[in-house]
């Protein structure tokens, strides 16, 4: 169960967490193109009618196309990598996007709102920057008692209740048109304590293995998405990815 210092976490502090981890992750890390990832076929037939495209805090794992795509994170380190691909980046939070009024047909915010304390701040800033019929594609994990230490570890704030991110995303907006199981979280809870481990105590190490075993491996081994209507069956599921449509109440 997610624990109550975690609760009391203010957004400052969220911020700074999440700002010191993944500032000194994408340092070590490398930019995989959005084409590797078993996202790409779904994404290659959204961009075919979605010419103003956003991506929230891809890091160095975008998926959307490089080209003609507005990328806004928080990584000063991850912008500088994008940037050197001929990427269009900015420097911003979900919470407050430095971006015009229903400006984007394609908005992507992966593994975001389980980051932020407040999550509908950020799914208003969504709102606001999509487009009336905007398709949203956002993911987050499922199930409170599915609570780990590893979430703690790279700054998650919450899981979500299926029928909570349901109601959630409702009430600004957006419907849940399809949605697939997602994420390349290994399922060995002794495997990813001894990651972390690595990483807080070997990091150059860890970083070498990550960067050129692991995350190769598991872009390899990657499945492809088996869409289903809706939110579909959610037990035991740990993270689905979601497709959503956006239409203003007003």
């Amino acid at each position: 169960m997610p624990s109550p210092a975690r609760d009391s976490r203010s957004n400052d502090e969220l911020i700074r967490a999440n700002r010191g981890f993944y500032e000194s992750l994408w340092a070590d890390a490398h930019l995989m193109d959005p084409q590797r990832f078993n996202t790409w076929p779904l994404v290659r037939e959204l961009v075919a009618t979605a010419p103003r495209r956003l991506e929230v805090a891809p890091g160095l794992r975008p998926r959307l196309p490089l080209e003609d795509t507005c990328f806004i994170d928080l990584s000063h380190a991850a912008l500088r990598q994008l940037r050197a691909r001929g990427a269009n980046t900015a420097h911003g939070m979900i919470g407050a996007l430095p971006c015009a009024s229903a400006s984007f047909d394609l908005v992507c915010a992966l593994d975001i709102l389980e980051h932020v304390a407040d999550d509908e701040g950020a799914l208003r800033e969504l709102a606001r920057v999509a487009a009336p019929g905007a398709t949203v594609l956002l993911s987050v994990p499922l199930h409170q008692h599915a609570w780990t230490a590893f979430d703690e570890f790279v700054g998650h704030c919450r899981r979500y209740e299926p029928d909570q991110i349901m109601t959630l995303l409702a009430q600004h907006g957006f419907t849940i048109e399809q949605s697939a199981v997602y994420g390349m979280q290994p399922k060995s809870s002794r495997l990813l304590e001894l990651g972390q481990w690595f990483l807080v105590h070997r990091r150059q190490r860890a970083m070498w293995w990550y960067n050129r075993v692991f995350m190769p491996l598991g872009v390899r081994f990657q499945k492809p998405l088996q869409w289903r209507d809706g939110m579909g069956d959610t037990q035991g599921v740990d993270e689905l990815l979601l497709r959503c449509r956006f239409s203003p109440s007003d």
